[in-house]
C-alpha cells in the first residue's frame, strides 16, 4: 500500500515529467489566452490540494511553452474544479489539462478519434457555477478525453483534455501539436 506522502510525490514526479515533455514539443499557438495548464489529482482527491498543477500555468516566452513555475498541489484552482468536477462521473480519470480552442483544432482530435464533447451553454441554469455545469453536463455517459467550451466570448474559449495520467495528456497534446504545424490557427 502506498503512503499519502508517497502517493504525492509520485504525483509530483509524473506531472513534472509530463510538463518537461510538454515544453519540448507543445506548438506555442496552443496556449489560450485566458491561461493554459495541466493537473493531476492523487486517488481520492476532493479538493484543489490534492491537486498537483503547474503555479501560474503553462506560459509562451520565445515563442517556447515554459512552465511558469513549478509543480505543486492547490497551484490552480481552476484546473482542480475542472478535474475533481471530471473524477466525479469517472475516478480513473485524474489527469486534466487546458488549452486554447479553435475549430481546427476540435477537426484534429476529431481525426485523431478522441471522444470529444461541447458544453451547450444555452441550457445551463444560471444559478450553477459554469465551469462545474458545463463539465458535467459532458461528462453523464463517461468522461470524454476532450471537452470544448464555447465561452461567453470567442477570447475565452478553451478546450480541456482529460486522461488518466499527464503522460496520456501530454501525449495527445504532442500529437496534436504535431498534425496542427501546417495549419492556421
Amino acid at each position: 500500500m502506498i503512503s499519502p506522502e508517497q502517493q504525492r510525490n509520485d504525483a509530483l514526479t509524473r506531472l513534472s515529467r509530463a510538463v518537461a515533455l510538454i515544453e519540448e514539443s507543445m506548438d506555442s499557438r496552443l496556449i489560450a489566452g485566458a491561461g493554459s495548464n495541466i493537473g493531476y489529482a492523487i486517488t481520492g482527491a476532493r479538493d484543489s490540494t490534492g491537486v498537483a498543477a503547474v503555479a501560474g500555468g503553462l506560459v509562451v516566452q520565445k515563442n517556447a511553452v515554459r512552465a511558469a513555475g513549478a509543480c505543486g498541489f492547490g497551484a490552480d484552482a481552476e484546473i482542480a474544479r475542472i478535474l475533481l468536477t471530471a473524477a466525479k462521473f469517472d475516478p480513473e480519470m485524474r489527469c486534466a489539462a487546458t488549452i486554447r480552442y479553435s475549430d481546427a483544432v476540435r477537426r484534429v482530435f476529431e481525426e485523431m478519434f478522441l471522444e470529444c464533447c461541447t458544453i451547450d451553454r444555452r441550457v445551463q441554469s444560471p444559478s450553477v457555477n459554469t465551469m462545474d455545469w458545463g463539465v458535467a453536463s459532458c461528462c453523464r455517459d463517461g468522461v470524454p478525453e476532450v471537452i470544448v467550451d464555447p465561452g461567453p466570448r470567442k477570447e475565452s474559449a478553451v478546450i480541456h483534455l482529460f486522461g488518466e495520467n499527464p503522460a496520456v495528456v501530454a501525449g495527445n497534446i504532442i500529437m496534436l501539436s504535431n498534425r496542427i504545424i501546417r495549419i492556421e490557427l
